[in-house]
């Protein structure tokens, strides 16, 4: 049975259900899930100085030695501006029940340059040493799909038995090949210390098919330590595209948006996944936005809602639908940040989106300021993990955790 920890008193302030050190913040899709399920953050780290300053807009405070701990949950996060290898977690040790980051795709991405382990951007070796200096119950990675690739694969498995047993350190000069030759002999045999291990699982999981508005595939790696024992797996699916054929085929999903069903023959039924919710689309997300006033004209009412001049449509580079999920935000590493996120109306016209959109469609609260032009926006946007998949995934850990 979990046994949820009682409400505050009135006038107490919550402690939260644990403590966690979020790397490679970003914009703070995934710091934000996490403090919403309850983990009060020691620590955030991130590099680029826009994402670092929209952090410190919403929830982050720079980070001082001489500082005490955070106490409670709503307290502020403290934040590293600066490279993560120059970070010391040793202050953390056995004070840590969580250790998540989005790990920065780039050397991964297949819109990158694919150079991978060779990329001085891998920063899985960070997050490993991390690992050993905090010693967490739980450790919570994301990244791009581009992991799963035939060339990458190799490498990948590698990556998981390194999280499997992080204190089988790699040493100065050895080729990774030749240490992923040491950790698989290590974990064969059965003698070890189970606080320096880890149950490792990993899912590719579309996002779409937990409720966020958007297709956008990304891989969850999530390992409990073993001396826990805690047998865990990923959460299933609660929304499907079966059941959003279904919701349009009935005529329910049209009249949810007070629209006329359209007069086109309707497909027989399909049946729905262990009785998943629809799919939610990008008219369901931004449906209650009004329509931007005018071109880089700000919106009184709604923060970051905006329109952009330019949009247009050529073969690969096509709208969205307002009536299925919006296709993946991506952060720009060819051509502008947001410079696909154009989306076509019910009169047939084309527009960008604006950020404001963009923000809902990565679920992101429409009070969340994002510091920069608009293009810095869409790239924070783009490399964020959307906050409601991350808040399935978090959720989950924290009840195991229980």
């Amino acid at each position: 049975m979990v046994i949820t920890p009682p409400p505050p008193l009135p006038g107490e302030q919550s402690t939260g259900i644990g403590t966690s050190i979020e790397l490679f913040s970003g914009g703070g899709g995934l710091a934000l899930a996490m403090h919403n399920v309850g983990f009060r953050h020691l620590l955030a780290v991130e590099l680029d100085k826009r994402a670092c300053a929209t952090l410190r807009a919403n929830r982050a405070i720079d980070y001082t030695p001489d500082a005490a701990d955070p106490v409670y949950l709503d307290d502020r996060w403290p934040l590293i501006e600066g490279d993560v290898a120059k970070v010391d977690f040793t202050r953390w040790e056995d004070k840590v029940d969580a250790v998540a980051g989005g790990v920065p795709c780039q050397p991964w991405s297949l819109g990158g340059v694919g150079k991978g382990y060779d990329d001085p951007r891998n920063m899985w070796p960070e997050l490993f040493r991390c690992v050993r200096d905090t010693r967490p119950k739980v450790i919570i990675a994301e990244n791009v799909k581009g992991l799963l690739r035939p060339s990458f694969r190799p490498y990948y498995d590698y990556i998981l038995r390194e999280l499997a047993a992080p204190f089988e350190q790699r040493v100065d000069g050895e080729d990774w090949r030749d240490h992923d030759k040491r950790l698989t002999k290590t974990l064969a045999t059965g003698k070890y210390d189970p606080t320096e291990r880890y149950d490792v699982k990993y899912l590719c999981v579309n996002a779409a098919d937990y409720g966020v508005p958007q297709i956008r595939h990304r891989v969850f790696v999530v390992a409990f330590r073993k001396d826990l024992s805690i047998d865990w797996d990923f959460p299933a699916p609660t929304h499907s595209a079966e059941a959003l054929a279904n919701a349009q085929a009935d005529g329910s999903y049209w009249a949810e948006h007070n629209l006329p069903a359209p007069a086109a023959t309707m497909p027989p039924l399909l049946p729905v996944p262990q009785n998943t919710q629809r799919w939610r689309t990008l008219r369901d997300a931004i449906a209650s936005l009004p329509d931007p006033l005018g071109d880089k004209v700000e919106h009184p009412d709604w923060l970051h809602h905006y329109g952009w001049p330019g949009a247009r449509e050529y073969p690969g580079h096509t709208a969205n639908l307002l009536d299925r999920p919006a296709k993946t935000v991506k952060a720009g590493v060819h051509g502008v940040p947001g410079g696909e996120t154009v989306l076509r109306d019910d009169v047939g016209s084309i527009r960008y989106m604006t950020v404001r959109e963009v923000a809902r469609v990565m679920t992101f609260p429409d009070n969340w300021k994002l510091d920069g032009p608009r293009g810095e926006q869409m790239r924070q946007l783009g490399n964020a993990v959307p906050v409601e998949l991350a808040t399935v995934i978090a959720r989950s850990v924290r009840e195991a955790l229980k």
